[in-house]
C-alpha cells in the first residue's frame, strides 16, 4: 500500500488507514484522528489565530496490550511527525535521583533531528551517490592536471564514464582502494543540560582534531558505505536541518506519556508512600501547559506539542491526578478490553499480522507454515481464557501463546525444508490445554 497524501486525508480516511494495523478501538482512533487533523487545520490559519489554538491533549484509559501506543505511533509515522514514547514512572521530582521531565522534550528534538536528516538524505540520495562515485573513480583514475590538452580531457571523460558504468554494475566491488577514513564520531548525550552539552561538544572537537583522518585499504563495496557518511556531512545543510527539526518538534511533535496512572496518588493511599509522585505531576505541568525548554540545538516551546497520556488506572483513577494536570487533558477515551473475536482478528487481519510474521520467518528455512481456521480460533480462545484467568495483557498474550504452539515446529524447521506443515486445532489444544487449565502454571508460562 503506497503512502497516502497526508495533507488531504480526512479523519475518516485516517481511521481507515489505522484499520490496517489496529483492530477495533474505534473511539480512540476517531479521537486521535481528529486531534491530528486539527494540527493541519491550524497550520492553514493566520499566524495570530494559530498561536491561540492549543492542542487538545488526550488521556487514553485502558489495560496493557489493547493498542494505545500502536494507534499513536502509527499515526505519527503516517504524518511524518516526530514521536517519542516515555514512561511517566521513570521521572522523578527535582531533588530526587532520576531523569528530569524536561529530558522528554530533548528526546523529542533528537528524534526530530534524525527524522529530518533521514528525509534530507533521501531527497539528496542522487547527489550523495554521485559524490561517492566521483570519489571512488578518482581514486582508481586520478584526475588530469588543470593544464592538460583538450583531447586528453575528452579521453579521460570517456574512461571516467566507462568506469562509472562498471561501478554501477558492481564489476568493481571486489577491487581494493585506499581511502581516507572519517574521524570517529563522538556521540553527545542529548539529555544533558545545554551548558554541559556545549562542554562535551568542545571536548569532542578537540579529540576529533587529535584523531586525524587515516588512510585504509578497503574494497570498493565497503568504500561506498564509508564514503556515504562523509558525503552526507558535506552535502547536507546542518543549520537548515536543525531549524526544520526544531520547527517540526514545536508544531507537530507528539509525546506519548505512558503509565501516567503510576504517578497518580490514589485517594485510598492515605499514607502516600512515594512523596515524589505528586512532585512529578507538578514538574510535568509547565511542560504540558506550555513553556520553553533549552536543548543543545536551541530553545523549544512546548505550547503546541501534543501530549497523549495513557494508563490502565486499575488502582488509581484519572481524578487522582492533580486538578491542574487533569485540566490539560480535555479529551478522554476509554479503550475496550479485547474479546475472543478481537484477538482472532488481530491474529489474521492486520497488514503484518503475527501469523504472517511467523510464516515469513519459517519460510527462510524453506518450509511452508499453514494454519487451519479452527487452529486460529483455538489460539484466540485460549489467549482470551489466559487473559481472563491471569493478568489481562491484551494482544501481547498472543505472542506467548503462539511461541508455545510453534516452539517445537520452529526447532525442527530444517526437517521440513521444501514441505508444508499445517497447524491443526488438535495440535494447539495438545500444546496449551493443560497450561491454560492450571492457573498457577499459566501465570509462569503464558
Amino acid at each position: 500500500m503506497s503512502k497516502p497524501n497526508v495533507d488531504t486525508m480526512t479523519p475518516k480516511e485516517i481511521v481507515e488507514y489505522l484499520d490496517n494495523y489496529v483492530i477495533g478501538q474505534q473511539k480512540a482512533k476517531r479521537t486521535i484522528a481528529v486531534a491530528l487533523r486539527n494540527r493541519f487545520r491550524r497550520m492553514k490559519l493566520p499566524k495570530e489565530i494559530q498561536d491561540e489554538i492549543i492542542p487538545k491533549n488526550i488521556l487514553m484509559i485502558g489495560s496493557t496490550g489493547v493498542g494505545k501506543t500502536e494507534i499513536a505511533r502509527r499515526l505519527a509515522k503516517l504524518m511524518g511527525f516526530p514521536f517519542i514514547k516515555v514512561e511517566a514512572s521513570k521521572y522523578t521530582e527535582v531533588g530526587f535521583v532520576g531523569r528530569d521531565v524536561e529530558s522528554m522534550v530533548r528526546d523529542l528534538v533528537a528524534t526530530s533531528i534524525n527524522l529530518v536528516t533521514q528525509e534530507q538524505k533521501e531527497l539528496k540520495s542522487r547527489d550523495i551517490d554521485e559524490y561517492v562515485e566521483k570519489m571512488i573513480i578518482e581514486t582508481l583514475l586520478p584526475p588530469l592536471p588543470s593544464g592538460a590538452p583538450e583531447h586528453k580531457k575528452a579521453e579521460y571523460q570517456t574512461s571516467f564514464e566507462r568506469m562509472r558504468e562498471k561501478l554501477r554494475k558492481g564489476e568493481l566491488d571486489d577491487r581494493k582502494i585506499e581511502i581516507e577514513m572519517p574521524a570517529p564520531r563522538i556521540e553527545i548525550e542529548s539529555n544533558m543540560p545545554p551548558e554541559m552539552s556545549k562542554v562535551q561538544e568542545s571536548l569532542a572537537k578537540v579529540f576529533g582534531a587529535l584523531n586525524q583522518q587515516n588512510k585504509k585499504e578497503v574494497s570498493v563495496k565497503e568504500a561506498k558505505e564509508i564514503l556515504r557518511q562523509s558525503a552526507s556531512e558535506k552535502l547536507l545543510d546542518e543549520e537548515q536541518i536543525k531549524q526544520e527539526a526544531l520547527r517540526r518538534a514545536q508544531e507537530g511533535g507528539i509525546i506519548f506519556l505512558d503509565e501516567i496512572d503510576k504517578i497518580a496518588v490514589s485517594s485510598q493511599n492515605s499514607g502516600r508512600q512515594d512523596p515524589s509522585k505528586e512532585g512529578v505531576q507538578r514538574d510535568l505541568l509547565p511542560i504540558v501547559e506550555g513553556s520553553s525548554v533549552n536543548t543543545k540545538w536551541g530553545q523549544v516551546k512546548t505550547d503546541h506539542i501534543l501530549f497523549i497520556a495513557a494508563g490502565a488506572f486499575h488502582v488509581s483513577k484519572p481524578s487522582d491526578l492533580i486538578p491542574e494536570l487533569q485540566g490539560r487533558f480535555p479529551l478522554r477515551v476509554e479503550l475496550d478490553s479485547l474479546t475472543e473475536e478481537a484477538l482472532y482478528e488481530i491474529l489474521t487481519k492486520p497488514k503484518n499480522s503475527l501469523i504472517k510474521q511467523y510464516q515469513a520467518l519459517l519460510g527462510v528455512e524453506g518450509m511452508s507454515l499453514e494454519f487451519e481456521e479452527d487452529a486460529l480460533r483455538a489460539i484466540a480462545k485460549l489467549s482470551f481464557l489466559a487473559n481472563e484467568r491471569t493478568e489481562d495483557i491484551g494482544a501481547r498474550r498472543l505472542h506467548t501463546v503462539i511461541e508455545k504452539v510453534l516452539e517445537e515446529i520452529s526447532f525442527e524447521a530444517d526437517a521440513w525444508q521444501g514441505k508444508t506443515y499445517t497447524v491443526t486445532a488438535e495440535y494447539v489444544h495438545e500444546k496449551l490445554d493443560n497450561i491454560v487449565e492450571d492457573e498457577d502454571v499459566a501465570r509462569y508460562i503464558l
